[in-house]
């Protein structure tokens, strides 16, 4: 069944692959915005509200992967997935997208029938979320997960994670003390869809240490991470 519910938003700075891409979209039933620079992308991002973001990495002007830190600062894009074209298959790379908030990358030359099917495995995701509104809030010594929202409250300031930093965090302050493993958290905060390696879930736990100062996300050596109060 073809999903008309669901917007695309496609940036790139290549009218053919901007074509391509809106063409095999549009015909599925999905709703498509294209523009090509990030600039732009921005301001459409802001006006739509799009279920889905396709960034192409390399980009004149501001390059995908700072369009994608500029859309996760504002927060009524943070439940937008963010999908990253790259013509670069080094684990640079993939790190830096992820790192910037993306939850997904695609290695050109685009197959559209791959794309197709990882979009549509990410939306099913997107709306079998185990970190939607449904969920209760958090609330920990210092620490407050507004589940709603999407919002962190530490040393009472507000903080606007992007998705997946979030979500990693929520998971672990579900149950404070807990081990979750390294293969665990992999499938609940990035799914069986997206191929990432143990090397991301470090530099998100990173950043989360450093954005929150929260020295309470302990690490298991070998076996994974636990946050505990």
């Amino acid at each position: 069944m073809k999903d008309k519910k669901s917007s695309i938003l496609i940036v790139d700075d290549d009218d053919d692959i901007l074509e391509i891409l809106s063409y095999n979209l549009t015909k599925e039933g999905f709703k498509v915005y294209k523009c090509n620079d990030g600039i732009k992308a921005i301001e459409i991002a802001k006006d739509k509200i799009p279920d889905l973001i396709i960034l192409d990495v390399m980009m004149p002007g501001i390059d995908g992967i700072e369009t994608c830190q500029r859309m996760n600062e504002i927060s009524k894009l943070k439940n937008s997935i963010k999908i990253f074209l790259t013509a670069r298959n080094e684990d640079y790379s993939q790190i830096a997208g992820f790192e910037s908030g993306a939850d997904d990358y695609v290695t050109k030359p685009i197959k559209p029938k791959v794309l197709l099917s990882r979009i549509k495995a990410l939306l099913r995701r997107k709306k079998d979320d185990p970190f939607d509104s449904s969920n209760q809030n958090i609330s920990l010594p210092n620490l407050f997960i507004n589940m709603e929202k999407f919002l962190v409250v530490r040393d009472n300031k507000d903080i606007f994670l992007p998705r997946k930093e979030f979500e990693l965090l929520s998971l672990l302050a579900s149950s404070p003390g807990r081990v979750f493993k390294r293969d665990e958290i992999l499938f609940k905060v990035w799914g069986d869809d997206v191929v990432v390696n143990d090397r991301t879930i470090d530099v998100h736990i990173r950043k989360l240490r450093e954005k929150l100062n929260l020295t309470e996300i302990g690490t298991v050596k070998g076996i994974g991470y636990k946050i505990e109060f």
